[in-house]
Protein backbone atom coordinates (compact mmCIF):
# COMPACT_ATOMS: atom_id res chain seq x y z
CA UNK A 1 0.00 0.00 0.00
CA UNK A 2 2.81 2.42 0.80
CA UNK A 3 5.28 2.92 -2.05
CA UNK A 4 8.25 4.10 0.02
CA UNK A 5 8.80 0.68 1.67
CA UNK A 6 9.59 -1.77 -1.15
CA UNK A 7 10.52 -4.97 0.72
CA UNK A 8 7.37 -6.11 2.55
CA UNK A 9 8.64 -9.70 2.81
CA UNK A 10 10.34 -8.84 6.11
CA UNK A 11 7.28 -7.18 7.64
CA UNK A 12 5.22 -8.81 10.38
CA UNK A 13 2.34 -10.99 9.12
CA UNK A 14 -1.00 -10.33 10.84
CA UNK A 15 -3.98 -12.59 10.10
CA UNK A 16 -7.44 -11.49 11.32
CA UNK A 17 -7.82 -14.91 13.01
CA UNK A 18 -5.19 -13.84 15.58
CA UNK A 19 -7.66 -11.48 17.29
CA UNK A 20 -10.99 -13.18 16.44
CA UNK A 21 -13.04 -13.97 19.55
CA UNK A 22 -15.05 -16.60 17.62
CA UNK A 23 -11.92 -18.78 17.20
CA UNK A 24 -10.20 -20.99 19.75
CA UNK A 25 -6.48 -21.03 20.48
CA UNK A 26 -6.23 -24.27 18.49
CA UNK A 27 -7.89 -22.53 15.53
CA UNK A 28 -5.37 -19.68 15.65
CA UNK A 29 -6.40 -17.03 18.18
CA UNK A 30 -3.31 -15.54 19.85
CA UNK A 31 -4.72 -13.19 22.49
CA UNK A 32 -7.06 -13.77 25.41
CA UNK A 33 -10.76 -14.14 24.72
CA UNK A 34 -11.65 -11.14 26.88
CA UNK A 35 -9.44 -8.84 24.78
CA UNK A 36 -10.30 -10.31 21.36
CA UNK A 37 -12.90 -8.81 19.01
CA UNK A 38 -15.59 -10.48 16.93
CA UNK A 39 -14.82 -11.29 13.26
CA UNK A 40 -12.29 -8.57 12.30
CA UNK A 41 -11.59 -7.92 8.61
CA UNK A 42 -8.34 -7.02 6.84
CA UNK A 43 -9.70 -3.58 5.95
CA UNK A 44 -10.52 -2.83 9.60
CA UNK A 45 -7.06 -3.98 10.70
CA UNK A 46 -5.48 -1.82 7.99
CA UNK A 47 -7.45 1.22 9.14
CA UNK A 48 -6.34 0.58 12.72
CA UNK A 49 -2.70 0.38 11.57
CA UNK A 50 -3.02 3.72 9.81
CA UNK A 51 -4.60 5.16 12.99
CA UNK A 52 -1.56 3.89 14.93
CA UNK A 53 0.71 5.48 12.27
CA UNK A 54 2.20 2.14 11.20
CA UNK A 55 2.96 1.30 7.55
CA UNK A 56 0.91 -1.68 6.35
CA UNK A 57 0.04 -3.65 3.24
CA UNK A 58 -3.14 -5.72 2.77
CA UNK A 59 -2.71 -9.01 0.88
CA UNK A 60 -6.21 -10.14 -0.13
CA UNK A 61 -5.15 -13.26 -2.06
CA UNK A 62 -3.35 -14.90 0.88
CA UNK A 63 -5.10 -17.45 3.11
CA UNK A 64 -4.58 -18.54 6.70
CA UNK A 65 -2.85 -21.97 6.63
CA UNK A 66 -4.98 -23.61 9.36
CA UNK A 67 -8.23 -22.46 7.75
CA UNK A 68 -7.80 -21.74 4.05
CA UNK A 69 -11.32 -20.30 3.79
CA UNK A 70 -10.12 -17.29 5.82
CA UNK A 71 -8.86 -15.02 3.04
CA UNK A 72 -6.57 -12.03 3.49
CA UNK A 73 -3.77 -10.92 5.74
CA UNK A 74 -2.07 -7.66 6.68
CA UNK A 75 1.68 -7.01 6.66
CA UNK A 76 2.81 -4.43 9.23
CA UNK A 77 6.19 -2.72 9.69
CA UNK A 78 6.96 -2.11 13.38
CA UNK A 79 10.64 -1.09 13.11
CA UNK A 80 12.65 0.88 10.61
CA UNK A 81 15.81 -0.62 9.14
CA UNK A 82 17.96 1.06 11.81
CA UNK A 83 15.87 -0.58 14.56
CA UNK A 84 13.89 2.44 15.76
CA UNK A 85 10.17 1.93 16.30
CA UNK A 86 7.54 3.64 14.15
CA UNK A 87 5.24 3.86 17.17
CA UNK A 88 7.05 3.76 20.54
CA UNK A 89 3.93 2.38 22.25
CA UNK A 90 4.08 -0.79 20.10
CA UNK A 91 7.29 -2.77 20.29
CA UNK A 92 6.14 -6.37 19.70
CA UNK A 93 3.60 -8.45 17.78
CA UNK A 94 1.63 -9.12 20.94
CA UNK A 95 1.28 -5.41 21.74
CA UNK A 96 0.20 -4.80 18.14
CA UNK A 97 -2.49 -7.49 18.42
CA UNK A 98 -3.78 -6.06 21.70
CA UNK A 99 -3.90 -2.47 20.38
CA UNK A 100 -5.68 -3.48 17.17
CA UNK A 101 -8.17 -5.72 19.01
CA UNK A 102 -8.98 -2.72 21.19
CA UNK A 103 -9.49 -0.40 18.18
CA UNK A 104 -11.49 -2.68 15.84
CA UNK A 105 -14.80 -2.62 17.81
CA UNK A 106 -14.75 1.22 17.65
CA UNK A 107 -14.16 1.19 13.85
CA UNK A 108 -16.64 3.52 12.06
CA UNK A 109 -17.71 0.82 9.58
CA UNK A 110 -18.44 -1.58 12.42
CA UNK A 111 -20.80 0.76 14.24
CA UNK A 112 -22.85 1.23 11.06
CA UNK A 113 -23.18 -2.55 10.53
CA UNK A 114 -25.13 -3.04 13.74
CA UNK A 115 -28.12 -0.96 12.56
CA UNK A 116 -31.06 -3.16 11.47
CA UNK A 117 -31.52 -3.19 7.68
CA UNK A 118 -34.75 -1.66 6.40
CA UNK A 119 -36.95 -4.09 4.50
CA UNK A 120 -39.71 -3.15 2.09
CA UNK A 121 -42.66 -5.49 1.51
CA UNK A 122 -43.40 -4.24 -2.01
CA UNK A 123 -41.87 -7.26 -3.76
CA UNK A 124 -43.73 -9.28 -6.39
CA UNK A 125 -45.91 -12.09 -5.04
CA UNK A 126 -47.51 -15.12 -6.71
CA UNK A 127 -51.22 -15.59 -6.89
CA UNK A 128 -52.61 -18.36 -4.71
CA UNK A 129 -54.05 -20.34 -7.58
CA UNK A 130 -51.65 -23.22 -8.31
CA UNK A 131 -52.15 -26.05 -5.85
CA UNK A 132 -51.71 -29.81 -6.18
CA UNK A 133 -53.43 -31.44 -9.13
CA UNK A 134 -55.70 -34.43 -8.58
CA UNK A 135 -55.09 -37.52 -10.65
Amino acid sequence: MNGEFPNIKKWIVFYPVYINSKKTVAEGRRISLSKACENPTCAEIGDCCSHLKLPYAIEIDKAYPRDFMQRGRVRVLLKMEDGTLFNPAISSRKQLMLHIAELVPRHPGRTKKQEPPSTSGAGPSKSGKGGKKKR
